[in-house]
Order: C-alpha cells, then structure tokens, then sequence
C-alpha cells in the first residue's frame, strides 16, 4: 500500500485534532479495556510528550483513521529483563522518567488503534512505521511493544507462552498483531503475564461485560485474552492482560 495519500499528525502539530479523535476509541475497545487505573496517565502524554501521539488521515481530510501512542523511556539493561507488568509498567515508568527528567533512551508502543471500517486495510503497518521513524528522528535505539496479540481472545484457555509459539502456513506468528510486527523486523523477546490489572467489583464486571457471576470462580468473557476472577465473598473482579513484548531493533 502507498503512503503517498496518508498523512501523519501529531498533537504537536495539531493538539486540538489529535485529541479529538481519542474520543473514537471507547468503541474499539471492550468495555472493561478501559477501566484500567494506570491508562489514566495516558491523558498526561498528550499534555507532555505531544511528539509520540499522533493520527493518520487520507489526502486532505482531517477524518482520523488511525491513532498511536508510544512514549520514550529511559531503559538500558537487557530486554529479557523488561518486567512483567508490561503495559501499565511501560506508561507509569514512561511520566515518572519525564517528571524527573531522565534520557530518552528507547521508545515504548503503548497502543495502536486503527477505527472502524479502516480496519482491514494495512493502516495497522503504516501506523507501526510511522511511530518507528518518530523514534528514529530522536535518535532513540528502537521501539519496544508490549503488544496485545488480537486473536488471543478466542483462544483464552491457552497459556500465552504456549500461544505466542503458534505460527501460520508461512512459519510467521499465528497473531495479526505479533504478525504485523513481525513482518516489519520485530522480534519476539517474552510474554508479560501482568501486563494490565482490571480491578473492579462484582457489580461493575457485570455492567461492563453485560454477564451475571453467580458464584465464585474463573469466567471467559468476550474480548479477554485470559479468564476473570470472581471472588463473591470479597466483592472483586480481577482481570491480569497477558501481553508480548516484542522489540524492533534502530534502523
């Protein structure tokens, strides 16, 4: 596909219209996606590191298809050490380094949306590129991605250790998602097995995924990569999103 006709903004160039297409993303996440305590922070990226949020149009038009928001970290030591709370470590780590002003040194994906009937349509590629040069203009030494691998919701009962191992006829990863990456020199470092933690009581589990929980226990709902757990007694429902972190190397 032809970039020619795609234009990246970001909510440096125009913060008005970077910030009025995160209005579009409810929709694309299951409801309990955006109930994680830590995605509060994103709202500071736009504020603070306007440079890594961005959106693709068509031509001329200021109609979003696409929003991605990354953040620079400063991260130096192996990436086998890169920690187990993989998304919500990246965001949290990512405003405290620029509180205190550390080095950018690498450049973290924190999430890629691509909206609506634009799905199906390579923008996801095109969106991973462009975050990649926004690094490489800073010099940063390559992205890291805690990726949600997209597919992995049909198949909650896996282990990711075991999913992430699934390939396709071309012997490329079995994931969209991980696939995508994959296809654009990525590789595959590890699974982070607590990549989000979704709190929430019995009462709002049942707002948020439209299901009843009768009784204690682990239950499938529909968009999670891995069982819930109900706790009737304590009032709790807890969600802990498995992740990839996967790592493309500076160009």
């Amino acid at each position: 596909m032809s970039e020619r006709n795609y234009h990246i903004i970001t909510a440096t160039a125009n913060p008005g219209l970077v910030n009025d297409a995160t209005r579009l993303i409810d929709k694309e996440w299951p409801e309990f996606m955006l109930h994680d305590p830590v995605a509060d922070l994103l709202a500071d990226c736009y504020k603070k590191l306007p440079d890594y949020q961005f959106i693709l149009i068509e031509g001329d038009s200021n109609e979003p298809l696409a929003l991605g928001n990354s953040i620079p970290l400063d991260w130096q030591s192996d990436f086998d050490d890169l920690p187990d709370d993989g998304w919500d470590w990246a965001l949290s780590k990512g405003i405290a380094d620029f509180a205190s002003g550390r080095q950018q040194r690498i450049q973290c994906a924190l999430q890629i949306v691509v909206f609506g009937d634009n799905r199906g349509k390579g923008l996801s590629s095109l969106m991973v590129r462009a975050m990649k040069r926004i690094g490489a203009e800073r010099n940063l030494n390559g992205l890291i991605a805690p990726v949600r691998p997209s597919k992995k919701c049909d198949y909650p009962l896996t282990p990711i250790d075991n999913y992430i191992k699934w390939t396709n006829e071309k012997g490329g990863p079995f994931d969209p998602w991980l696939r995508v990456h994959h296809n654009l020199g990525a590789k595959i470092i590890k699974p982070c097995h607590n990549a989000m933690r979704i709190p929430g009581t019995v009462a709002e589990w049942s707002d948020w995924t439209k299901m009843r929980f009768p009784e204690s226990g682990r239950y499938v709902i529909p968009g999670a990569l891995v069982p819930i757990e109900i706790d009737i007694e304590a009032d709790t429902g807890l969600y802990i999103e498995p992740n990839v972190w996967m790592h493309h190397p500076k160009e």
